[in-house]
């Protein structure tokens, strides 16, 4: 494998070989991940036992997203072959770094997809064509790898074990869909380090034996001694199947159990600007707010503090007491709710989707969004019609990131 400097990334050659073919390339990518992905867990099925999510893969979710990562490295590295975007592949990193991927398994990926491109493609793939895309791949999983690295050795987690075993200290219903663990190290031991609005992965054992992870967010500040996860039953919808991991925490999980967790990882964390502070959430997308808000409770913050969040009806709002309490220990705190259902019950509450015309957010604000993918879209484009800059809106998303190659801008 090459060293990965950080300049002189694309050469020249290659470079014109990737925005010739990137089209043709990128208006098979979908085709080329689906058959990558189908082929390495029929040679490979180990791969499937605690590394990648089976629900993603039924939905497309994890094909779409790695698909779309690809086109928009490789459209950065277009945009200045002299650098590597390593930015752009920051919340991979910390995905990747939940999961202990390692620096191995980038050379299994590769022999799979350059595989699936030939397939797919066929004659077009020349030597010189995949030789281009070849510096892609390795530019983009250098990238992935020095990052990964890094966060290892932050967060002291040997990629090999990532693992740690947690006892429920309590489990407390939020709502008939949600739950809350309270959770302590069973070997004892200091709480790993953590930041407002990061997540672990948990990793569960199947009724088939398969292990499968998820990430949830610390729902409560990383200073206490407990930590949290808020979890929600995700039903099955149509022809997509219920969520494995949500459904076996909700069924099996009880006070005195434990439960396999990861060391918490994320870069949307809340920072220490003294700006005033947006905090944008739909449904169980509130986990990360009220984390954020308990360290601003706990650490005494005079930051102005604007709490928005829409759900489908009061009862169906979890940590709604809680973030309410938070938000009255703030001395420039304030809360608005919106539900599409029985909202006229509530003092203070608004009817229907969430609309900003009016509210009146300082355009100096850093806001953080969390929820449904449709959810985000919508919200960010009424941000920017109120005058926040794109560069202030920081966005989380729960699972593979569909938002990767649009949202940066």
């Amino acid at each position: 494998m090459p060293a990965f400097p950080r300049r002189a990334m694309l050469s020249p050659e290659s470079a014109a070989v990737v925005r010739a073919t990137l089209p043709a390339v990128g208006g098979a990518l979908d085709q080329i991940t689906a058959r990558f992905y189908g082929t390495m867990f029929a040679e490979q099925p180990e791969l499937l036992d605690g590394l990648f999510n089976r629900g993603n893969q039924a939905s497309g979710e994890q094909r779409r997203a790695l698909a779309g990562s690809i086109a928009a490295f490789a459209q950065a590295l277009l945009a200045d072959p002299d650098s590597r975007p390593d930015a752009l592949l920051s919340r991979i990193a910390h995905k990747h770094a939940a999961l202990g991927v390692t620096e191995d398994q980038y050379t299994i990926v590769h022999k799979y997809l350059f595989r699936a491109i030939g397939d797919v493609l066929g004659e077009a793939v020349t030597p010189e064509v995949a030789a281009a895309w070849d510096e892609v791949y390795w530019l983009m999983a250098g990238a992935l790898i020095a990052q990964e690295a890094r966060l290892y050795h932050e967060a002291h987690v040997d990629p090999r074990h990532p693992w740690r075993q947690w006892t429920v200290v309590e489990r407390r219903e939020e709502t008939p869909d949600v739950v809350s663990f309270l959770l302590r190290p069973t070997d004892g031991g200091p709480l790993p380090e953590a930041r407002a609005g990061q997540y672990v992965s948990v990793r569960v054992p199947l009724p088939d034996g398969i292990h499968q992870t998820r990430q949830y967010t610390l729902s409560s500040a990383p200073g206490d001694r407990l930590r949290r996860i808020t979890v929600k039953r995700v039903a099955s919808v149509a022809e997509a199947p219920e969520g494995e991991v949500s459904n076996q925490l909700h069924r099996t999980v009880r006070t005195g159990d434990e439960i396999t967790l990861s060391a918490p990882f994320g870069d949307v964390v809340l920072d220490d600007a003294g700006t005033p502070l947006v905090l944008v959430s739909a449904g169980i997308g509130c986990t990360p707010m009220v984390a954020m808000l308990e360290h601003l409770a706990a650490t005494g913050s005079s930051r102005p503090v604007r709490v928005l969040h829409a759900d489908r009806t009061p009862a169906d709002h979890a940590l709604r007491a809680e973030t309410t309490r938070l938000v009255r220990q703030l001395p420039d705190a304030r809360t608005e709710f919106w539900y599409e259902q029985e909202a006229a019950g509530e003092p203070g509450s608004r009817t229907g989707l969430m609309d900003l015309d009016g509210i009146g957010l300082p355009a100096d604000a850093d806001v953080y969004l969390c929820g449904a993918l449709p959810f985000m879209r919508s919200v960010r484009a009424q941000l920017l019609r109120a005058g926040i800059p794109a560069r202030s809106i920081r966005y989380e998303v729960f699972g593979p990131d569909l938002w990767l190659a649009h949202a940066e801008s």
